[in-house]
């Protein structure tokens, strides 16, 4: 931030206690002038970014006569005598400014300390309104030739000095709204992720599909091997679990007889936290009668492209310094092609759990006494030796059924399913496959997982009797996938952490302490 030249005795206000006192007394100084410090309304006529484009053309040193009104932030106040230039940021941009002694004075003539008001009793981070013409100085910089303005809110806390070069992360995350002040790069993430959420429901929209809420709280967790968070109902007297999947709920509506579903909401999970895990996140779940698993890979190629296309310009994009090309079609290929290609282990040969085990041991991965299956083995063989080299676009395909317990068994394949995952920069951005249908397959794979939490798999489940019973009426042939839209904002932002993108993440919380630590310079 530049600094601010009238600053209130800047030496002494060297802790934020002394800056807040200061900005108090600032306060009732205004209030003691008949001026309230926290407004009710503004009419704004324009935003800055309008501004900008409306006037990129007015030469230096020229003026027009129209009248704009906008309303935002002190960024930077620059005073000089009987003039003063203010740098002021709304939601849209930022613009100059130029507050002309006289001007307010016959604008203001009801305030006759209109003027000083504004040298003496401002601060960055206040907020303001202000009216008049535009004008572009001898410098170039278009400004807002102030006529009259009024202050909305004063800010009692100062901005950081310094916001891009501290280097406590954690601090961005927590005091979100001072990062979004300051750093604009960080508001134009959001708004792009709003953009992309709005983009795939308009998406699904317009194919016919439609959106129906789900039960958050659930009294059996299910659609995904997930350690739930758990939560008890009084009235009812019942332990309920947070939703870890849309899934089982949106196939039911697909027994009661629609076509295509989806639903965007949050689902929590009691795992771990780390750049490409939250506790709880954004999802896409969509559910589609009489589709399979190859129709879903083609829409999904589609969608994400159209994405890309509509909010960054272009299929080819660069992530985190990787350059990736979004353009359909996308490589497909089967997890035990893509294992034998990247290691040399041909897991289709192997009869044995202990042969598995002992050919993954020879290449470094180790695999957990509790993992009785050769398609996990497989599956752990992917996670750590192939997993992150997927760059570009990849289309993971016909998963052991070992690791799928919803999935339709493989028209022609035994051992695995008809499920892809699709991985992007190293990461898995989506899960579909062809949905199960048959209910006695369903229930065996359900009592398979159940064994499994009985024997102390936390990310296991029991038996849903309910969406057995579903099943029992008869679902027609089905593909649902599932979407990670977190994971996609980071791809289509180029942002490095899950909690980039996510406007509040989880955190520890703080020790009680002062506000803060250590006081940035007042700007």
């Amino acid at each position: 931030m530049a600094k601010d030249s009238a600053s209130s005795n800047p030496a002494s206000a060297s802790t934020l206690e002394e800056i807040r006192a200061t900005r108090i007394q600032k306060a009732e100084q205004w209030a003691q002038a008949g001026i309230q410090p926290y407004a009710y309304r503004w009419e704004c006529t324009h935003s800055a970014a309008v501004l900008q484009e409306k006037y990129a053309d007015l030469p230096a040193g020229e003026e027009v006569e129209d009248e704009v009104a906008i309303a935002g932030r002190i960024l930077a106040r620059r005073v000089f005598g009987k003039l003063a230039f203010f740098s002021l940021q709304d939601e849209t941009s930022t613009i100059q400014l130029y507050l002309d002694k006289t001007v307010i004075r016959d604008g203001m003539a009801d305030q006759p300390e209109a003027f000083n008001h504004l040298k003496q009793l401002t601060d960055v981070g206040d907020i303001l309104g202000v009216k008049g013409t535009l004008k572009r100085t001898e410098k170039g910089e278009l400004s807002i030739k102030v006529r009259e303005y009024a202050l909305l809110t004063k800010a009692l806390l100062p901005l950081p000095d310094k916001w891009h070069g501290l280097t406590d992360v954690a601090k961005r995350y927590r005091q979100r709204y001072v990062d979004l002040i300051v750093n604009p790069q960080v508001r134009d993430t959001f708004r792009k992720r709003a953009l992309i959420t709005s983009g795939i429901r308009r998406y699904f929209e317009d194919r016919g599909f439609l959106e129906i809420e789900t039960p958050v709280l659930q009294s059996e967790a299910g659609g995904a091997d997930a350690r739930p968070f758990v939560t008890y109902h009084n009235t009812l007297d019942m332990q309920l679990y947070l939703r870890i999947a849309t899934e089982l709920h949106l196939k039911r509506l697909i027994v009661g007889g629609f076509e295509r579903v989806f639903e965007i909401g949050r689902i929590f999970r009691n795992e771990g936290i780390s750049t490409r895990h939250n506790p709880e996140f954004t999802s896409i779940e969509f559910y589609q009668a009489y589709a399979d698993y190859h129709d879903f890979m083609t829409l999904t190629e589609d969608l994400i492209a159209t994405l890309a296309r509509d909010i960054v310009g272009t299929t080819q994009i660069t992530y985190q310094g990787q350059a990736i090309d979004l353009t359909p079609p996308w490589r497909r290929v089967t997890m035990h092609e893509l294992v034998k290609e990247q290691t040399g282990l041909d897991f289709e040969t192997f009869d044995t759990v202990a042969a598995a085990k002992a050919a993954a041991a020879s290449i470094g991965v180790s695999v957990d006494d509790s993992c009785t299956a050769i398609g996990r083995v497989l599956n752990e063989v992917f996670e750590q030796k192939v997993e992150e080299t997927l760059i570009q676009p990849t289309f993971l395909m016909d998963h052991p059924v070992e690791i799928s317990p919803l999935s339709k068994p493989h028209r022609s394949k035994p051992g695995v399913v008809e499920r892809f995952e699709l991985f992007i920069a190293g990461r898995e951005t989506a899960n579909g496959f062809s949905e199960l249908t048959d209910p006695i397959d369903q229930r065996q794979r359900f009592e398979a997982q159940a064994a499994r939490k009985a024997a102390g798999d936390l990310e296991a489940h029991g038996i849903d009797e309910d969406f057995i019973t579903a099943l029992e009426h008869g679902m027609p042939p089905t593909c649902g996938e599932g979407i990670g839209i977190d994971r996609l904002v980071m791809l289509l932002t180029d942002s490095p952490s899950i909690r980039d993108v996510i406007a509040f993440p989880l955190l520890k919380p703080e020790r009680t302490e002062a506000i803060a630590a250590n006081a940035e310079t007042e700007a």
